[in-house]
């Protein structure tokens, strides 16, 4: 591995928890995070770093896959995936909301929809907390850290912050694993744009393919453990109430047939 930088992951401040974007150069903004509250698992009741694979290391047959991947998925850059993958940069639940309406199959906001926006918030609260360390147990380069690449977003965005596992990621598959239990009849759909946005960080060029893989991982350990809070499971009755009201009285989605066709496809 020819950059042997070793960049430094903003922390998770005490008042809540807010995952900071790395800092942005002269130009470029910072990618907005939410602060999210305290979620539902004491500290430590996941050890990321163990559940997932070790990272690859230089060489070793992932590594390859991912330089791979990395070279390849560059030539996506101005299509329709790649604007996709753009799009997926934005973590705000607004963004999220937007992100997946398609697949639920209601035009979805914090707005019109606050008690999923309360549950998601706590749940990636505790899978960013389980992804953080993770990231700093394996400190893996960035792809464009290591290979010449344009990538979605501007570098200065993500450049202070590990690869391995990817929190875009965490954050995609926990929403599409939160809303395939609340809306069953749509889990297909979910979960199929769920892993399309983690693919979205591949194609973006921030993460390598392996990152992906084992942020869905985190994702998916973190869900199946909150399931033993009882105060999960009942924040869980109410959103899936008040999703089913809005499934029955919202407004519906644009551009759903567009969205399908282009994430049906592999990027890579």
């Amino acid at each position: 591995m020819k950059d042997k930088r070793r960049p430094l992951r903003a922390g998770l401040v005490a008042a809540g928890i807010s995952i900071l974007a790395g800092a942005a150069l002269a130009g470029s903004e910072p990618v907005k995070f939410p602060t999210l509250p305290k979620g539902y698992l004491a500290p430590g009741a996941l050890n990321a770093a163990h559940i997932v694979p070790p990272a690859p290391t230089d060489g070793d047959p992932r590594d390859q896959v991912d330089r791979q991947v990395f070279q390849s998925t560059r030539g996506l850059k101005d299509s329709e995936r790649w604007k996709l993958a753009t799009r997926d940069v934005d973590m705000m639940p607004s963004g999220m909301m937007e992100a997946f309406s398609c697949a639920v199959g209601v035009k979805m906001t914090p707005t019109n929809a606050p008690k999923l926006n309360g549950v998601m918030l706590r749940v990636l609260g505790d899978a960013m907390i389980a992804n953080e360390s993770a990231k700093h147990h394996f400190k893996r380069l960035r792809p464009f850290q290591v290979a010449q690449g344009e990538i979605c977003q501007p570098t200065a965005q993500v450049a202070s912050s590990f690869d391995y596992p990817s929190g875009h990621t965490v954050w995609g598959w926990s929403w599409a694993l939160v809303l395939a239990e609340l809306a069953p009849d749509r889990a297909t759909e979910i979960l199929a744009r769920g892993r399309a946005y983690g693919q979205s960080r591949a194609v973006c060029g921030a993460h390598n393919a392996s990152a992906v893989e084992a942020g869905a991982v985190v994702a998916s350990a973190t869900f199946a453990t909150l399931h033993g809070s009882p105060e999960f499971r009942t924040d869980m009755d109410a959103a899936r109430a008040e999703l089913a009201k809005l499934r029955t009285d919202g407004e519906k989605p644009p551009s759903c047939e567009a969205e399908a066709t282009l994430i049906a496809q592999s990027p890579y």
